[in-house]
Parts: structure tokens; sequence; C-alpha cells
């Protein structure tokens, strides 16, 4: 381990409980121990994964969170006893790793609440809101501290909590606590005056309106909290430790109005001379610990940082927050080993979280402590697997139902969390795989079956293997997935797999009746009608390097468009983007906490967007549009990119032995192509 992350390695306590180390997972949903969205029961799945933390070296682990009211079927998490003498069972296996347990217990999502279409037609309809409520309640689920408009649809507004129901949420913390510490968890986390959420609803000025106890002043907005504490306390005694989730500061301008980076803003709802009195007023009600970072779900992107958001995003906050406690804070948001190292050794935070990362590599960690980081399968912070919840006008979450009831998945890890479906089974009649294409799709493929026992072979047409992941990793702020293109590169040599580059494949017919994987990618669309089309510069030639002029043109706001427009931006041009459709980045997959940065920024920025929007023709020094209404107009521009999407481009059909992988097959995104690849190796 390099020296100057040995401050990780220090011990450390929250309340009388001792921590051998520095290393926190922090809650995601979906690594939940009694399940997520359905019917609770000790999850063993998220045993597994919480499990193989702990084995890898975690100080502290922290479970998904745990509704005590269970969106799905209205159960009261205290009342299913026998998951807890299940967890009980399991507990000295977990404490046999030296780590410890805070089951994370939440209040739920109020106005956050992810609504889907189909809950739409559940509440607005007459007859169906009748007859779901038994298994989902959507009035009392979305319930806030007054009434607010939900996150995701103005079809499903929020009303105002009773007090008798905030009554039953205290009892319901208290009693799930006391089933936790019965059941030998060490501690529990209370979810969340963070992020939007419930219970930070209540704090909130541009949410809570109510007059009574519970709205107006600071200790009244922050009553509900504390006296959940103060619940759990009166149970389970003053020596069993509760943590608070704590965001320092809300980063929100309004409802779905967010505050970027460096951006100048009136807060909407608590600013740090708020915090500084209310993480003081929280300790001392009896919280033992604040695990903290920024935002809401109107500033999802800070508690959820995208690629685009920088490393250690919340650290200076929290380092800021910690002079005014005396409890231990941890800090999470793309943290870095290398500053939670130094801000740990400062005395400036205690714990340092990471998430995501233990999901793209359970080991990753170990690795650190053995000095093996190249060997790290790093996070690319896409939130295509673990968090793919998407947002645009007009729809609410646009996200595949077996995707919401599966978290905590991972875009470039095939196997987290889907141990029964992907699983490395060694060959007992292994062959010669020929891979044509080393793009990932092609990698992961050849990866998997060297583990099974193959022989894979790779036909590259190029001189380095990356395909069009080189252009797609190559916008300056996407160090993460260079990194991921690095570890493919990497485990192909340690794998010791054969590549044969500057290997152009026409024919498959070559390999006689050896399978054979088709991972060639797809062509870019070319906008061949439009009069002047030949005059613009291809999206991923001017990711290769291509030069532009400095008012550019970009034709497309997908996300490839968006986020070749802010790399644009950043390096200093001036771009204009064009979409045809009625929001940018207006496609299934992509994280509202992504799309809303991007959205967010370009109007910060101030940066032209034209949408609805058709080219008409590309002319010297200027591109002519045409509006949803028909008019036609000019654009002034030095330079047009062309991002209109990409056709799959096989050399040869899906069947019998040759199978098809990544974007030859369909056009999607990184998550699809590893999974595919992989599913593909394990059938040879």
């Amino acid at each position: 381990m390099r020296e100057e992350l040995k401050p990780l390695l220090t011990p450390w306590k929250i309340g009388n409980v001792k921590i051998k180390n520095r290393i926190v997972l922090t809650s995601m949903g979906g690594t939940d121990l009694f399940g997520w969205m359905e019917v609770n029961h000790f999850d063993k799945d998220g045993a597994r994964f919480i499990q193989t933390v702990a084995q890898n070296n975690c100080g502290l682990v922290l479970p998904g969170c745990q509704p005590v009211y269970n969106p799905m079927f209205g159960q009261w998490l205290y009342r299913r006893n026998k998951m807890f003498k299940d967890l009980a069972k399991w507990m000295p296996q977990f404490h046999k790793t030296g780590a410890k347990l805070f089951i994370q217990l939440t209040a739920g999502f109020g106005r956050s609440f992810t609504v889907s279409k189909m809950m739409e037609t559940l509440y607005n309809n007459p007859v169906l809101n009748v007859l779901s409520k038994p298994f989902m309640n959507l009035d009392k689920i979305t319930a806030s501290a007054s009434p607010s408009p939900n996150r995701w649809s103005d079809r499903l507004p929020s009303r105002e909590m009773t007090k008798k129901e905030i009554e039953f949420f205290i009892q319901a913390f208290a009693k799930s606590a006391k089933k936790c510490k019965d059941a030998g968890v060490d501690g529990v986390e209370i979810h969340a005056v963070h992020e939007g959420y419930l219970l930070d609803q209540f704090t909130l000025h541009y949410v809570n309106k109510r007059t009574d106890e519970y709205g107006g002043s600071l200790e009244n907005r922050y009553r509900f909290a504390a006296e959940i504490v103060k619940a759990i306390k009166k149970e389970c005694g003053k020596d069993f430790p509760v943590s608070l989730r704590y965001s320092v500061v809300s980063k929100t301008k309004g409802f779905r109005q967010g505050a970027l980076p460096g951006e100048d803003f009136v807060e909407a709802g608590r600013d740090m001379a708020e915090s500084e009195v209310a993480a003081k007023f929280l300790q001392d009600a009896g919280y033992d610990m604040l695990n903290c970072d920024n935002g809401t779900y109107d500033a999802w992107y800070w508690a959820h940082p995208p690629v685009y958001m920088p490393e250690n995003c919340n650290l200076e906050y929290v380092e800021h927050i910690r002079k005014f406690v005396d409890i231990p804070v941890v800090c999470a948001g793309r943290m870095t080993v290398e500053a939670g190292a130094k801000s740990v050794a400062e005395g400036k935070i205690d714990g340092v979280g990471f998430a995501r990362n233990f999901l793209a590599d359970p080991q990753w960690f170990t690795k650190v402590l053995e000095g093996k980081e190249a060997d790290i399968r790093p996070c690319i912070q896409c939130h295509n697997g673990c968090f793919n919840m998407c947002h645009y006008k007009g729809v609410p979450n646009d996200q595949d139902l077996s995707d919401s009831l599966h978290l905590a998945r991972c875009a470039v890890n095939a196997e987290m969390m889907q141990w029964n479906k992907h699983y490395i089974k060694k060959t007992s009649r292994p062959k010669t795989v020929h891979i044509i294409g080393g793009g990932i799709g092609g990698m992961e493929a050849a990866r998997v079956l060297k583990l099974r026992g193959h022989n894979p072979v790779i036909h590259e047409r190029s001189s380095v293997l990356g395909g069009t992941f080189i252009p797609a990793s190559a916008e300056s702020y996407k160090g993460s997935l260079r990194a991921l293109l690095a570890w493919y590169r990497h485990e192909m040599d340690s794998l010791d797999i054969t590549v044969h580059y500057n290997d152009d494949i026409a024919d498959i017919s070559v390999f006689a009746k050896d399978p054979v994987i088709i991972a060639t990618g797809a062509k870019a669309r070319l906008l061949r009608k439009v009069p002047g089309y030949e005059k613009m510069v291809e999206a991923c030639d001017y990711l290769n390097g291509k030069e532009v002029g400095r008012r550019v043109a970009v034709i497309g706001g997908g996300l490839t468009g968006c986020e070749i427009a802010y790399e644009l931006a950043l390096k200093g041009h001036d771009p204009v983007i064009v979409e045809m459709k009625d929001d940018l980045i207006a496609q299934k997959g992509v994280c509202l906490a992504n799309s809303s940065y991007l959205r967010e920024w370009f109007a910060w920025k101030k940066v032209p967007v034209y949408l609805e929007t058709t080219l008409a023709a590309v002319n010297d020094g200027s591109i002519t549009v045409k509006d949803k209404e028909g008019k036609s107009f000019e654009i002034e521009c030095d330079s047009v990119i062309s991002s209109a999407g990409y056709i799959p481009s096989p050399i040869a059909k899906e069947g019998g032995n040759v199978h098809l992988v990544g974007d030859c097959r369909e056009v999607g995104n990184l998550k699809g192509a590893i999974w595919r690849a992989y599913e593909v190796a394990m059938k040879i």
C-alpha cells in the first residue's frame, strides 16, 4: 500500500463501537438485507454483497436503505419477525470479517418517490386507485411535509402528512432499530436528512410550509429527525449508535432546479449557515455520526455524481461542517482514496465513503492494500446499471420494471447482483473462439472465454484495442472511462489473450467451424438527404482529434451530442445544439442525475439549444434549420458536428456458431455491450 494512503487504516469510533479502518460502504438501493420493493425477507443476494465487501477490508458496511414502511404491500418492517431471526443467524458470519454493520432505516421518499407511467395510471384512475391501495398506496407513499409537486411527475402530487402518521413512523423506527440491535447489528443509520428524501423535506423551507410543531423554526423543521433518534435511544439504550445520513447543503434553487458547481444562486433549501446550527442540533438530539454529502433530488447530481461532476465534490463542505460537531463525520461522493486519506490524516473527516466502486469491483480496496491498483475495475459514474432512473420532458421515470426492481447492478460488472444469471463456469470442451473486433464488447467476451478455459483470439483491424470506446472516452472529463479502457487492455495482457492487430477480417469462412463472435460496432448515420451534409464532421472523427472552428453547431441532442457540446464549451468553443425531439437526452437508460446536470449546465452557460428543430442544409459559414412550425432560419457557425446516431455494422449474420455482440447487433450503451458479451461467452 502506498504510504500516503495509510491513514485510511487507522481505527476510529462511532459512540463505543470501534471501526477498524476509515473505509465506509455507503448505502445504495438494491443492496438491502431485507429486500427491495418486495415482501420483506432476509435477502441472500444483499447479504452476499455485504459479506463480500466486508471480506475485502471495508471497515463500516451500510446496506441499502430499508423503509420502515414498505412502499410495496404496506408492511411495517418491525412486524416481520422471521427475517430478523435469519439476520441474527447470519451476523456471526459477518462479524468474522472484523467489519461493523449499521442497517440504514428510512422513512421513505415523499415527493421524491420515483413515479412511473403505471403509477400515474393507478393514481389517477378512480377504480384502479382503490384496487391498488393494498399493494401500493401511492397517496401514503408520496405524502410529504406539505403539499408539493412530485420530482418525476405532475400527475402525482404529494399531500401533507398528518401528525398521527409522523408518530407511527417515529415508533416504527424505534421498534425496527430494537429488532436490529437484538439481531446483533452494531448500529443503525437514519435515512435521511439528505438528498431531499422525506425527512429532509421536513427540514427544507421550499417544501415544508407547515404551521404546526413540525414547521417554521429550525427546531420544528428538524423535529421529526430529532424525535426519531430520541425514540431509538429510549428503546435501545444510549450506547446503541445511531448515524444520520446528512446533506450538508441542498444546492437547490427550487422544485426541479439544482445548482451546479461554481454557480451563483440563492439557496432554497439548507444553506451552510443553517447547516452549522442544524448539525449541532442533530448531534445534541442524540445522533452519533453524520454520514455526509450534498444535494436533493432536485439537485441529484450532488448525491449521485455523474462523470461531469468533480472528484471529491462534497469534501470541502463536509470538512467545514466537521468543525461544528463533536461526533465523527463521513464524506461520500466521487471520493478518491488520496483525498480521503489526506483529509483523515489532517483530522478534517473521520471516514471515507464509497459506494459504486464496490459494485464495479468488490475487491477494489483489497487491491489497493496489496498494491495491485492496475487490477481494479473502475466505476465510470454512468448509472446505467445501478441507478438508471430516466426522465425527460413528457414522461415520468422511463425505466424498465426489471431495472426498477433490481437496482445495484453494474454496467461494467455483469456479475454484480446477477450471480444466478452471470457466472464463470469452466468449460469441459475448450475451443478456439475468433472475435472480430477489439472494442469493449470483444474484450469482455475474450476475458470471460479465457476464464472459462477457452482460447479466444481477437482480430482487430487497427493497431490498438478499444474500438469506438477510444473516442467515447476521449473527452477531457472522462478519465474514469479511460481507466476502464486501460483495465481491459491490462486484462488482455494478464490473461495472455492472443490479439492479431491490423487484421481486417472480411470473410469469416476462413475460421471453418470454430465459433465466431462479431463485435465490429456500428457506422455513423449520415444525413445524406441534407444538402451539404459532406461538410459536416462526424462525432467520432471530432473525438478522435479532427479540428473544428470556434462556433460549432452540434446536430443531435442525445447523450453523445450533448457530451460533445459540453466538451466543446469546456475547451472554449461556442457550441449550438440542434435537436429534433422536444428535450435534450430524451432517451431511455440515462439517469436523471446525469441528464439533468447537462441540461442545467447548458441553461446556466447560455448554450443555445434549438429543440423540435431539424437540419435543412449545411452552408458555408452557417446551417439552415426548420422549426416545428416549418419556419426556416439560419444559424451562423464555423463547423458542424453530426451526432445523428449509428447503424449496426456486422460483417455476417447471427446464427449457428456466429454470435453478435455490442453495437453491431443493436446500438445501445456500454451496459448492453458488456452484459451481452458476457452472456454470449457463457454459452460457448
